[in-house]
């Protein structure tokens, strides 16, 4: 009959003290090396402009910037923090009054060139 030992785990413990290892920031490629796709700066449509500005931003800025203008506008459902409620600029952007924050992105590629 099989013994009823618990299973050991992979799973290490940091030790007392250790401080989380934190994620380090997206290297600017080098003289010479082509930007990946997230680090291409690129034009904002004139209705994306109207809440990003209008130069050239990588995509994860462009997302950094509507998040930080959706939080300073009270933009989130309340109920449904995952859904953003748009204001007129955003509803130019969107195409439509409510959309997930999932959705967000496929929203912001057909404004970026």
């Amino acid at each position: 009959m099989p013994s009823k030992a618990t299973p050991k785990t992979s799973e290490q413990k940091a030790p007392e003290g250790a401080e989380p290892v934190k994620a380090k920031k997206v290297a600017k490629p080098a003289k010479g090396n082509k930007p990946n796709a997230l680090q291409q700066p690129l034009q904002p449509s004139e209705d994306l402009a109207a809440v990003v500005g209008e130069e050239k931003l990588a995509r994860g800025e462009v997302v950094s910037k509507v998040w930080a203008y959706i939080k300073a506008n009270k933009l989130q459902n309340p109920k449904d923090g995952r859904e953003i409620l748009a204001d007129d600029k955003l509803q130019k952007v969107f195409g439509k009054d409510k959309v997930t924050m999932f959705e967000m992105n496929k929203h912001l590629a057909q404004h970026l060139k």
